[in-house]
């Protein structure tokens, strides 16, 4: 079991930004929040994580209501990879991945031999080794999402919440960032906006709009012609040479 959300509402000021989402979350699997801007995606993966509480409905981890687990149990657990992290204070690519660690830390308490081997182990996943002494505002946009995915890595997760990870990057860096995550064994939820990429990294696939899902399954199955038509308003023509959706953009459907 792992993450799941039921019938999940979500209000802020009056407004209602998720109605009634519910998401099954299979094991291992990378599943792709979809949907135009303003659909909730960011907002259902800061609920998921315990970051914003749920107006209604519940979220689950292991079948368990989040809101009753201890915090920092779920912090241990889930691991989240916001958009965009800035910081003012000069600190290295190693500074920033060890902040992965805290939640496995007592106060004050110095770091383990466990603790030494989650980072170095992260490091070397996301590739970063030989950036480790880096200051991160040296750092190219790709470069810093690494970063932060390692820093997430180094959480020892078992699930991985990411919101457009590829955003500002160029498109080797998103391949090589949807590639990374894709083959980590942990249950992973991303929010995308590239139906493509959607299409080619993620094995389910949720599309939202105005906070609710209209669509969910494997690509093949959500991924239509007539879906991308009704969602996001544009023509398409769907192929599948290699059994993957591959979307060709043709214009606005209006």
């Amino acid at each position: 079991m792992t993450l799941s959300a039921d019938r999940v509402v979500r209000t802020t000021a009056g407004h209602l930004i998720l109605d009634g989402v519910s998401l099954d979350c299979a094991p291992g699997a990378t599943i792709g929040l979809l949907g135009p801007n303003g659909a909730g995606k960011s907002t259902l993966l800061r609920v998921l994580a315990g970051l914003l509480p749920a107006s209604g409905g519940v979220v689950t981890l292991d079948g368990e209501p989040l809101t009753g687990i201890p915090r920092r149990e779920v912090a241990r657990r889930v691991a989240v990879v916001e958009q965009q992290v800035d910081t003012q204070v000069d600190l290295s690519v190693l500074d920033v991945v060890r902040l992965g660690r805290v939640p496995h830390r007592r106060a004050w308490a110095a770091p383990t031999a466990r603790d030494a081997e989650a980072v170095a182990d992260a490091l070397a996943a996301t590739r970063l080794t030989d950036r480790a002494g880096q200051s991160w505002h040296t750092l190219s946009g790709g470069e810093r999402q690494r970063v932060q995915l390692a820093r997430a890595l180094a959480q020892r997760p078992r699930e991985l919440l990411l919101d457009e990870p590829t955003n500002h990057l160029d498109i080797a860096h998103q391949l090589d960032l949807l590639a990374l995550v894709a083959a980590l064994p942990t249950t992973t939820v991303i929010a995308l906006h590239d139906l493509n990429l959607a299409a080619t990294y993620c094995d389910h696939v949720a599309v939202l709009r105005q906070g609710r899902v209209v669509a969910a399954g494997r690509p093949e199955q959500v991924l239509t012609e007539a879906m991308v038509a009704e969602v996001y308003g544009v023509r398409a023509r769907i192929t599948s040479p290699d059994g993957r959706p591959h979307i060709r953009f043709l214009g606005t459907a209006r």
